[in-house]
């Protein structure tokens, strides 16, 4: 029996091919999420590199959101189609990451406006003057909490650590570099408090 053709517009959309694909997919056979992959590869990309304006970035978010997608399968149903609900899927990651993004330039930024009040230090050389103090753990713990804003139950799952162990941690690492701040003529601790 021949399938019939899908027009132009539909491709991929309600594809039957997708269809049969998922289901597959869903009763455990995971070499047929390849053929979801091939379908959209190339148009998340593309949606996450307009959003994104990078290539890198683009890259990276299309493996992760077909990441997701595959761990979040069951959770689709036919009431939207696949393509649908996968964009949805691009669009709150892509979101995520510009968050994050905005996050970590306004906290590099605002170093910068502390070190830039006492020294004459390029973008670079601020963060780099801020986590030459840290050790590795106090480095990802920022970035982890401050940046990315995990909670410490998940930071906690991350580094293998406990959070309340994480949270003495984090404490110490806040008054460390306030410390550090004031040494080098910085802000005051209520200032870098809005940080957290």
């Amino acid at each position: 029996m021949e399938r019939p053709a899908l027009l132009a517009g539909q491709a991929n959309r309600s594809s039957p091919d997708i269809e049969t694909a998922v289901r597959q997919v869903k009763s455990g056979d995971t070499e047929a999420y390849a053929v979801i992959i091939r379908a959209f590869e190339k148009k998340i990309y593309t949606y996450c590199f307009c959003i994104l304006k990078s290539r890198e970035e683009a890259e990276d978010a299309v493996q992760d959101i077909f990441i997701k997608a595959y761990q979040e399968l069951d959770r689709y149903e036919k009431r939207v189609s696949f393509s649908a609900w996968l964009y949805k899927i691009a669009y709150h990651h892509c979101l995520d990451q510009i968050r994050k993004r905005n996050r970590w330039k306004r906290l590099v930024s605002r170093y910068q406006e502390q070190v830039s009040a006492s020294y004459d230090l390029s973008p670079d050389d601020a963060v780099q003057a801020l986590l030459q103090h840290l050790n590795q753990d106090e480095t990802n713990l920022l970035l982890l909490k401050a940046v990315e804003q995990y909670t410490f139950e998940e930071i906690g799952q991350i580094m293998g650590c406990k959070p309340a162990t994480l949270r003495k941690k984090y404490e110490r690492l806040r008054k460390k570099l306030i410390e550090h701040n004031n040494l080098e003529g910085g802000l005051v601790h209520g200032e870098m408090a809005g940080t957290t």
